[in-house]
């Protein structure tokens, strides 16, 4: 699978705690990463 060019990021933020799932969730609505990355990185699907 191709991620978007944002995934590492979001990836590493969210991780860090520079981002809260909301934020990531937020994300996917903005088009700056996908539904299924969003099921990578918070391993919760996007609902």
């Amino acid at each position: 699978m191709k991620h978007s060019n944002n995934f590492f990021n979001v990836k590493r933020w969210y991780n860090s705690g520079m981002w809260d799932k909301e934020r990531v969730y937020n994300a996917v609505g903005s088009g700056y990463i996908s539904e299924s990355e969003y099921k990578l990185i918070t391993g919760e699907d996007y609902k």
